[in-house]
C-alpha cells in the first residue's frame, strides 16, 4: 500500500460522516462529544487534504456537494470497517474491567436497572456502566451500545437475543380517576374514557382496537414518549394507561381496569455475538439474566404494542 497517497486521519473522516448523518455541525459535535469550532477545523482539514469541497455552505446549513456525494460511500465504508475493529477488539478484551454501555427504556433504566447495577458494582468494581435510557432503538451492530433490553425478539442473524422474562401489561387508573367517571364493566364503557398515550400514539391506537376497545384518537388527551410522565399523570387521575403488572403494584392509589384485557410484554436481552467474548460484557449480560428473570420489582413501562 502507498501509505503516501493518504494525505488525511481517521478524525478528519469521521467528523464528516457524523456531520452528514447529524445533519449540522453542532449535531454532529454533540454526537461525537467534541466542540463545535474542533469539528469543524476536522471537515475543513479534510477538504484542504483532500482538495476538495465537501459541502456548500448557504447561509448557516449545509448540503453535501458533488465531491462529497461522490465519496460519501467511501467514507461510510471506512466508516464501517472502523466499527468491525473496535466490535471484534471489545470481544478480544479479556479483564474484568472498562466500559459496558447498556441501552433500555427510560422506565426500566429508572426503576429496574439501579438495583442490579447496586449488585454488579459490588460484584465487580473495576467495570464501569453507561445507561442510555431511551425508547429508541439503538443498534447495536454499530456499537451503538454493548447489551439491549428489549420487548421484541431482533431478526439481525448478528446477535444475540435471550428471553429473560415473559410478563404482561394491563389497563390501570386511578382510584380518583374512575370514582369520578365509573368503573367500566366492558370494552365498550371506554368509548368516552380518557387514555394516556405513549408516543407513537397512532400505533399504540392500533393496538388497542385490535383488542376490541372501542377507541379513536380523541380518547388520548394526553401523549407523551416518557415512561414517568405516564405515571404522574394517572396518578393525577387524568386518564388511563397500559403499564406492566409488577410496575403498577408499587404504585399507591391505581386500580386495573377490565383484568381480562391482557398485553404481553416479553422482554429480551441481547447483545452482538462477537461481545460475548468478553469477559466484562459477559459478567454484565449474565447479571442482567439472572436478575431479569427472578425479580420480582417493576419491570418497567414499556408498551407492547408494536
Amino acid at each position: 500500500m502507498n501509505w503516501q497517497s493518504v494525505s488525511f486521519d481517521w478524525n478528519q473522516a469521521r467528523a464528516f460522516l457524523a456531520t452528514v448523518e447529524a445533519g449540522s455541525l453542532s449535531a454532529a459535535a454533540r454526537a461525537l462529544r467534541v466542540t463545535q469550532p474542533t469539528l469543524s477545523r476536522q471537515v475543513a482539514a479534510l477538504e484542504a487534504d483532500l482538495g476538495v469541497t465537501l459541502f456548500e455552505r448557504v447561509g448557516r446549513s449545509l448540503s453535501l456537494s458533488p465531491s462529497g456525494i461522490q465519496l460519501l460511500e467511501h467514507f461510510r465504508g471506512m466508516g464501517e470497517a472502523a466499527a468491525q475493529i473496535s466490535l471484534a477488539a471489545s470481544g478480544q478484551a479479556q479483564a474484568i474491567e472498562g466500559l459496558v454501555t447498556i441501552t433500555a427504556s427510560d422506565a426500566v433504566s429508572a426503576y429496574w436497572l439501579p438495583a442490579v447495577l447496586k449488585r454488579l458494582r459490588a460484584m465487580e468494581p473495576g467495570i464501569e456502566v453507561e445507561v442510555l435510557a431511551s425508547n429508541d432503538v439503538r443498534d447495536l451492530r454499530q456499537r451503538e451500545a454493548d447489551i439491549a433490553i428489549r420487548h421484541v425478539r431482533p431478526d439481525q442473524p448478528e446477535l444475540i437475543a435471550r428471553l429473560v422474562r415473559e410478563t404482561s401489561a394491563h389497563l390501570y387508573a386511578s382510584t380518583a380517576y374512575l370514582d369520578e367517571h365509573g368503573r367500566p364493566d366492558c370494552a365498550a364503557d371506554l368509548s368516552d374514557a380518557a387514555f394516556i398515550g405513549f408516543a407513537p400514539v397512532e400505533r399504540l391506537l392500533q393496538g388497542l382496537t385490535a383488542m376490541g376497545l372501542p377507541l379513536t384518537r380523541r380518547n388520548f388527551p394526553i401523549v407523551t414518549d416518557n415512561s414517568a410522565v405516564v405515571l404522574e399523570t394517572v396518578k393525577q387521575g387524568l386518564g388511563i394507561a397500559i403499564m406492566p403488572k409488577e410496575f403498577a403494584a408499587i404504585v399507591p392509589g391505581i386500580e386495573c381496569v377490565l383484568p381480562e384485557f391482557r398485553f404481553p410484554l416479553p422482554f429480551w436481552l441481547v447483545t452482538h455475538r462477537e461481545l460475548l467474548t468478553s469477559r466484562r460484557i459477559r459478567v454484565v449480560f449474565d447479571l442482567l439474566a439472572e436478575a431479569l428473570s427472578s425479580s420480582s420489582g417493576p419491570a418497567g413501562a414499556g408498551y407492547p404494542l408494536g
